[in-house]
């Protein structure tokens, strides 16, 4: 039987049906933005849902609503979950998949995958943390969490997101792309060695300028270690809930003659390093010496020197096993270090004392970078 429609018509009536077919064969997933917000010492916030049967926590975020840009979808939700109104949100830090046959869609979940977005909420002030006011019908609690605490309350896939949304920012490196929360594209060092940031008791302690008093025993150097560029060095040291970052340097032995002798040995067997002339920049109170056994009040001594010479990678005689050795600006030390803003004022302080001493430049923003397994050849 003939069509009754003419010709012009009938070809109409086709690419109307053909157009339905082919959306109605186009994949639907749900869409949905997150933000990593940080305190001061670099810990992820977290808020606690009342609506989920489980005890798991999330980021700060939501689904996208129709006709919503994710990024308008963030700040929606970070004004409606926390009362934070105009809270800066940069930059997309990661971009996440989720396929619909992923292990942690509940069982009779109607979910067709989802696709998220994870952006830069920035680091609250004291007083920003202090004015977060929740909807107590959809959220009971919110708390900051040192990393590798936060994974722990995290669904396995959440956490694998937060982690490399969160590197992504600390490590100023591209858009993290994740696939059922693997990444897609090359890792980034901090992914590659589980890199942390450690949230330190001590971290507001203040840094004495002047000269350690003779009353006080020195327990620890560490130094701010600069290449040519103006970068410094990072050593990470592994272990079964991730690496810590640490500035070459540590404890005083009884066989150093001075805590600069502690400084090359320490940064020789960790990192490998030559360095040479070491500037003491100051010294940090530690009222107890509760990680020395309980020694009493001393000293932690805080330095800059120049890095003449990187050799090959070598297993740390104290440990048994290689540190990840990292380059990073000093800014970046700072962040992933956890030290807040007593940190980042240090690591000015070495920054200007490397341009005073030895003519370095200050470091340009880029992507922390890992040293090579062979060592490096310094100009």
């Amino acid at each position: 039987m003939s069509s009754s429609l003419p010709p012009p018509a009938r070809a109409a009536s086709q690419s109307v049906l053909s157009t339905a077919q082919n959306a109605a064969t186009r994949h639907a997933v749900w869409l949905g933005a997150a933000a990593i917000i940080t305190d001061q010492v670099g810990r992820v916030l977290l808020v606690h849902p009342t609506y989920h049967e489980d005890d798991r926590w999330l980021l700060p975020g939501g689904v996208v609503e129709p006709g919503e840009h994710p990024l308008d979808t963030c700040r929606r939700e970070i004004t409606e979950e926390l009362g934070l109104t105009d809270l800066p949100v940069a930059d997309v830090l990661a971009v996440h998949s989720l396929s619909s046959h992923h292990a942690e869609i509940r069982l009779g979940m109607p979910c067709p995958g989802e696709i998220r977005y994870v952006f830069d909420g920035g680091t609250l002030t004291a007083d920003q943390v202090e004015a977060i006011c929740l909807p107590r019908e959809e959220l009971s609690e919110f708390a900051f969490f040192e990393t590798r605490d936060a994974v722990q309350r995290l669904r396995p896939v959440d956490g694998q997101i937060m982690l490399a949304a969160y590197r992504a920012r600390l490590g100023n490196t591209a858009t993290a792309h994740l696939a059922d929360g693997r990444p897609t594209l090359d890792v980034p060092p901090l992914d590659h060695h589980d890199v942390h940031v450690r949230f330190r008791p001590m971290w507001d302690s203040p840094l004495n300028r002047g000269p350690v008093p003779g009353r006080l025993p020195v327990q620890q150097a560490w130094a701010w270690c600069f290449v040519p560029d103006g970068r410094i060095v990072l050593v990470a040291d592994p272990g079964p809930r991730g690496a810590l970052p640490m500035l070459p340097g540590g404890t005083v032995e009884k066989t150093d003659t001075t805590p600069e002798d502690t400084l090359h040995r320490e940064a020789a067997e960790e990192a490998q390093l030559t360095l040479t002339d070491p500037v003491r920049l100051g010294w940090v109170l530690d009222e107890t010496g509760e990680v020395y056994g309980g020694v009493g009040s001393n000293a932690r001594l805080r330095l800059a020197a120049r890095v003449t010479a990187i050799g090959p990678a070598a297993v740390d005689p104290a440990t048994g096993r290689p540190f990840a050795r990292l380059l990073a600006t000093p800014a970046q030390a700072a962040a992933l270090l956890g030290w807040g803003p007593p940190g980042a004022r240090q690591a000015q302080l070495a920054v200007e004392t490397a341009r005073e001493r030895w003519d370095l430049p200050g470091a340009r923003a880029a992507a922390i970078e890992e040293i090579p397994a062979e060592g490096m050849r310094l100009s």
